[in-house]
């Protein structure tokens, strides 16, 4: 009996572990270290890197107004973690979803854990972007 609560504490841990990187404070973090080179440390589409670049970075602070003033939650996920291919450089934008779990290391077994966590954080980068809207 000790054993399966051992058993039931870890697995509660690992549960929580996945959720925890889902929060805009998490996504700024992110952000602030994948993105903002393009898109400005605010997200208005002028980062240092922006004069490099062969298609204007876009306002991420206006996509709800864009959007007749609805945050578009599902199509910046889509975006973020590569299933929407968006053109920028002249090429795709960075594919942040395979970034994210290459962090978790090689290997083409994923553990539902790995997976739970880069859904995660491409969601906390979501929400973050849900927060700057003007």
């Amino acid at each position: 009996m000790r054993a399966y609560g051992c058993v039931i504490t870890i697995a509660g841990c690992l549960a929580i572990s996945p959720a925890a990187a889902q929060s805009p404070e998490v996504g700024e973090g992110l952000f602030n270290q994948y993105c903002s080179s393009c898109h400005g440390s605010g997200g208005a589409g002028d980062g240092p890197m922006v004069e490099y670049l062969t298609i204007p970075s876009p306002d991420l602070t206006q996509l709800a107004a864009r959007n007749d003033g609805a945050f578009p939650m599902l199509k910046v996920i889509h975006i973020i973690d590569g299933r929407t291919g968006v053109r920028g450089h002249g090429g795709q934008m960075p594919v942040f979803g395979d970034l994210f779990m290459a962090e978790q290391g090689e290997g083409a077994a994923r553990s539902y854990t790995e997976v739970l966590e880069t859904r995660g954080r491409v969601l906390s980068v979501a929400m973050y972007l849900e927060s700057l809207q003007k």
